[in-house]
């Protein structure tokens, strides 16, 4: 099992930025990618971004240019960091883990934080 912790959520204005964390904890290995994903009420959940452990990252087209994922391996932690926010980015961002058992893919995800972008 893998547990995740987020932080960083929180209430900014249009314009603004945030940053969010994600600790992962647990049976930490064979870590294919990390992302973030969110929801907003009414929708479905969508992805933001993804960072594979290699380092290649995927964007959401809604959030290039604005949002950087990242991760540090040795502190098992992924980064999101969010430019110049927009009303629209207002949802509850998850983290998410792709880990690689035996070929297959099990995901976990952390209890979400809210983001709140206020116009």
């Amino acid at each position: 099992q893998v547990q995740l912790v987020e932080s960083g959520g929180g209430l900014v204005q249009a314009g603004g930025s945030l940053k969010l964390s994600c600790a992962a904890s647990g049976s930490i290995f064979s870590i294919f990618a990390m992302g973030w994903y969110r929801q907003a009420p009414g929708k479905q959940r969508e992805l933001v971004a993804s960072i594979t452990s290699g380092g290649r990252s995927n964007y959401a087209d809604s959030v290039k240019g604005r949002f950087t994922i990242s991760g540090d391996n040795a502190k098992n932690t992924v980064y999101l960091q969010m430019n110049s926010l927009k009303p629209e980015d207002t949802a509850v961002y998850f983290c998410n883990v792709d880990q690689i058992v035996l070929s297959r893919h099990y995901n976990y995800w952390g209890q979400g934080t809210q983001v709140t972008v206020s116009s």
